[in-house]
């Protein structure tokens, strides 16, 4: 599962065609002992993270929402997924 961006101890990955599961667009975050599912429009899908960390990667989905839905329709495509950039 490539890592799409990292920050303040986060770590954000997509996976390749994960569409089965959650039926929504979403990253899988992982922060120290925590793993969670976000989808991108914010939600909480599975797992859990500290509500401070969830907060920032909401922010940070926010932010990038447009390259986010590329990277989901490439990675449902298979196609190779850039980073991006970290919420700073």
């Amino acid at each position: 599962m490539p890592t799409i961006s990292t920050f303040f101890g986060i770590i954000i990955r997509m996976q390749y065609n994960d569409i089965g599961q959650h039926h929504k667009p979403h990253v899988h975050v992982q922060y120290a002992e925590y793993n969670a599912v976000v989808a991108l429009d914010g939600d909480l899908l599975s797992g859990s993270i500290p509500v401070k960390q969830l907060r920032l990667v909401q922010a940070w989905i926010t932010i990038h929402e447009d390259e986010l839905y590329r990277a989901w329709n490439d990675a449902v495509r298979n196609i190779p997924l850039s980073k991006i950039e970290p919420l700073k």
